[in-house]
């Protein structure tokens, strides 16, 4: 039994979890139709007690048990007998806590001024030179889970493709229009297909179709953040950018972010600002592509997260940086806002993605990582345990993904 797990059911006599569905039952399968049902071994409602872990009341009551079919996942509560038979049932792989996720805040923000040229961050990445062979992620959809968008804002009119409001539960808010809970969905949406702002040009793929979930302000995060998934799965997306996790290591969405890539969708993941020796889950996974800050002189942010695991596999994260220090985009209400963190580094490289889509249509998950990775330089005045493979350089990433 998971640690956690346990702890809570020797605290309280009841834990939420995620069972983790087999994958020969099928991301995509009925639950309804397992035998015996494996939603039959959660408790019928939630225990009084974790009412005080609600954000705030409702009537009706939320559900009891939450079924992510493209996931595979169910999520519930479970007393100490329905968690052994959970752990012991021949459908279900794994056993995981339902661990809180939170919003990788900015470490700074300021009013952004305008220059009538490229930001600094796209340039960097070379993804103007993309924009010159006519790649600006045309017809490539991006999956965005943040605080919302403002789709009214100038730079943002008529690149929002999707939207779609969790509520504090994780069910969609029916009919709900766009809008961005705080600031930092409208900024990290800029960045990936943001227009110009007063002749500044802010998005890395300016012509791709943004699908973006409001998931983190209030309530069950985890909850809102999987249904938000769950809806990009839907739309078939290719990339998903997400500046959110828990502090650490937890294995608790591995099986989840595997079976993002599985289904063809590419996860590019923050990986803190809490500084070296830190990192987030699920950005410090090897399953996912974790993004670290770096400022216009090529240094690493010292706010960026970096460590280093004693396992075989990716064992030094981030994978890669990209520009996270002054970074200006959109500002939810209008204007421009210029803000720091490894949550405006990773837009940047979900926005490369999406041209690298866009140049090879048919690219595996696999595939388009490679490219990334294989085509970043060295920051060469920090410590390689600080930056992984590097800055990315969209071009080069281009080049070998076509094999040119």
């Amino acid at each position: 039994m998971d640690p956690i797990v346990q702890r809570s059911l020797d605290t309280f006599g009841f834990a939420q979890v995620i069972a983790v569905m087999r994958q020969d039952a099928g991301a995509a399968a009925s639950f309804g139709s397992l035998e015996p049902a494996v939603t039959d071994l959660f408790l019928p409602a939630p225990p009084n007690a974790a009412a005080a872990f609600s954000v705030a009341p409702r009537r009706p009551p939320p559900p009891a048990i939450r079924q992510f079919p493209r996931l595979g996942l169910v999520v519930g509560y479970v007393d100490p007998e329905g968690a052994s038979a959970l752990e012991a049932h021949s459908q279900v792989e794994d056993v995981q806590p339902a661990e809180p996720l939170s919003l990788i805040r900015p470490v700074a923000s300021a009013s952004a001024a305008y220059t009538p040229r490229v930001t600094w961050g796209i340039r960097s990445i070379g993804a103007d030179k993309l924009w010159a062979k006519g790649l600006t992620g045309k017809g490539v959809r991006v999956g965005h889970l943040d605080t919302g968008v403002d789709a009214g804002h100038p730079a943002l009119k008529g690149r929002v493709t999707g939207f779609a409001e969790f509520d504090l539960f994780g069910e969609r808010v029916a009919n709900a229009k766009a809008y961005d809970s705080d600031e930092h969905g409208t900024h990290t949406a800029g960045t990936i297909v943001g227009g110009k702002i007063r002749g500044m040009a802010i998005g890395v793929a300016p012509e791709a179709d943004l699908f973006s979930g409001l998931v983190i302000e209030g309530g069950h995060v985890l909850l809102r953040v999987l249904a938000g998934m769950e809806w990009c799965l839907e739309e078939n997306v290719r990339v998903l950018s997400m500046s959110l996790g828990i502090r650490g290591f937890t294995p608790f969405a591995v099986a989840i972010t595997q079976r993002l890539r599985q289904q063809g969708i590419l996860p590019v993941f923050a990986i803190g600002n809490e500084g070296p020796n830190t990192s987030r889950s699920p950005g410090n996974y090897p399953e996912a592509l974790s993004v670290g800050a770096m400022d216009a002189r090529k240094r690493v942010a010292a706010f960026s997260s970096s460590i280093v695991f004693n396992r075989p596999e990716e064992p030094n994260q981030p994978n890669l940086v990209a520009p996270g220090v002054g970074i200006t985009s959109a500002r939810a209400g209008g204007g421009g806002l210029r803000l720091n963190g490894t949550s405006m580094a990773t837009p940047h490289v979900a926005g490369l993605a999406a041209l690298l889509w866009q140049a090879k249509p048919d690219a595996s998950v696999d595939e388009i990582e490679a490219a990334l990775l294989g085509a970043c330089d060295p920051l060469k005045k920090d410590d390689v345990s600080r930056f992984g493979r590097g800055l990315v350089n969209g071009p080069r990433a281009v080049a070998q993904l076509l094999g040119s």
